[in-house]
């Protein structure tokens, strides 16, 4: 257990309403399966500590998933990443990743590529396509910066990252690994990838 207890942490952001499509984003169906089921087996592959950031009263979709609930209401997804970042201390991680129940096709190599741009930053997001990804970012699990930007009234992620210090880690693969699912045209495009993809 000595090496699996070093594993990053990942923390599954599934409190957005998904008003832009149509509610519920995260029950939605791409292909057979929920975006929740999705991220789920993406992040199963990747950790033993897996948990869902939520607001109050979200359920867990039948995961079986710890429910981090959001503390901080009405400021985005820096409410979801405070929660991350203290379940992955509780759990004694080195590192924490937060990604959005809404990106289907992340990368095999992310937590490994990330996790080695990660040493002497307080962050490591991805970038392609000339987009950064703070949805699918690396955190060091320092509580005490999340809090203190989170009181001063910070609510961007990408700020936070650059105020503990960001490395970028460029991924030039295509189609683009890091698509999240926003609107009913987005997932009608995930939909014909996922069907290219079969074997």
């Amino acid at each position: 257990m000595g090496v699996v207890s070093k594993a990053a942490a990942i923390v599954i952001a599934a409190g957005g309403d998904g008003a832009r499509l149509g509610g519920a984003k995260a029950s939605r169906l791409l292909g057979e399966r929920r975006l929740i089921d999705h991220a789920l087996g993406w992040a199963m592959q990747h950790s033993d500590a897996v948990a869902l950031a939520v607001r109050a009263g979200t359920p867990d979709w039948g995961t079986g998933l710890p429910l981090l609930v959001d503390h901080h209401n009405g400021i985005g997804p820096i409410g979801a990443l405070a929660s991350a970042v203290a379940f992955a201390q509780h759990q004694q991680r080195q590192a924490v990743l937060m990604i959005g129940c809404d990106m289907p096709f992340l990368p095999a190599d992310l937590l490994a590529g990330l996790q080695s741009a990660l040493p002497g930053h307080g962050a490591a997001m991805p970038v392609s396509a000339g987009r950064r990804h703070p949805m699918a970012t690396l955190w060091a699990p320092d509580v005490t910066a999340i809090d203190d930007y989170v009181a001063g009234g910070g609510q961007s992620l990408w700020r936070f990252a650059q105020s503990v210090g960001m490395a970028a880690v460029l991924w030039d693969t295509t189609p683009d690994p890091f698509l999240n699912i926003n609107t009913p045209a987005d997932l009608a495009a995930a939909e014909q990838r996922l069907k290219r993809q079969a074997p």
